[in-house]
């Protein structure tokens, strides 16, 4: 599948997704199109963050969305003003408690292992999202008052029948919590997992805010996906890791196979 989302207006796909840069993704299932983490920002500064490149394509060419997903909402790089604008436009926003509060309607908070079901434009029933843990820093780092590293982050599970099984990361660094998923939901088929090894020197000694190469491989091997996509590790300028370190470490763990890395904004199945 190589269909390259066009300006002149979004055709839905079949169970399938596009990588737009940094970590928004647009994933089609169900007769449902879900976007997650957007961000739509020109490159440039973002607070103390800097964005290198814009996504790969705009709200225009993506279309409405019928669901976004919203990892949180207090880091530029996962939610950026024109993604914010785009994320309140759509019918249903999914997020962690913390972040909805912020937000506002349409955004549901939800608590881990908490799940919220829409019904699926293609007749055949409900797409189930499902609220998992997320831990964006390392294990060991002080927690808050709410118990989160960093700040609240919520990573998703999305099924249905007849549908690829799709887990969503979010800024997650733990793989502590990759097997509680792993536990929780055994039978993963697909996984996005934002792998840029993000690193702010001025936070947790410089220590990984989201996970490298290896532990993304690591992971993928947990999980037991068959197709493995990553995201978030280019359009800024804290990933410490882009794709070839992604690429060398599946290759050393031989998972090379599960990888499915395309150019963005071009169409991908979740289906092996």
């Amino acid at each position: 599948m190589n269909t390259t989302i066009k300006s002149t207006g979004p055709v839905r796909q079949d169970r399938a997704i596009t990588v737009l840069g940094g970590p928004t993704a647009v994933i089609d299932m169900g007769g449902l199109r879900i976007v997650s983490d957007p961000t739509f920002d020109a490159a440039g500064p973002q607070g103390y963050l800097s964005k290198t490149a814009g996504p790969a394509a705009g709200e225009d060419a993506v279309g409405p969305a019928d669901l976004v997903l919203v990892s949180h909402d207090t880091h530029p790089d996962n939610l950026d003003e024109r993604g914010r604008a785009f994320a309140m436009s759509a019918p249903l926003v999914l997020t962690g408690p913390l972040t909805a509060r912020r937000l506002g309607a349409p955004a549901v908070g939800l608590s881990p292992w908490t799940g919220h079901s829409l019904p699926r434009p293609d007749g055949a029933g409900e797409l189930t999202v499902l609220a998992v843990p997320a831990v964006h820093g390392p294990e060991d780092a002080e927690r808050d008052a709410d118990g989160n590293v960093n700040c609240e982050v919520t990573g998703f599970v999305l099924s249905g029948q007849g549908l690829p099984t799709v887990y969503v990361s979010g800024d997650n660094a733990s793989i502590r919590t990759v097997v509680e998923i792993s536990r929780q939901v055994p039978d993963i088929d697909a996984a996005v997992l934002h792998a840029g090894a993000a690193r702010v020197p001025a936070r947790f000694e410089g220590r990984p805010l989201s996970l490298d190469g290896h532990r993304a491989a690591a992971a993928a091997a947990v999980l037991g996906a068959d197709v493995v996509v990553p995201v978030h590790h280019d359009g800024w300028a804290h990933f410490s890791e882009g794709l070839p370190e992604i690429e060398r470490a599946f290759h050393e763990a031989g998972l090379s196979s599960l990888l499915r890395v395309a150019p963005h904004g071009t169409w991908t199945s979740l289906v092996p």
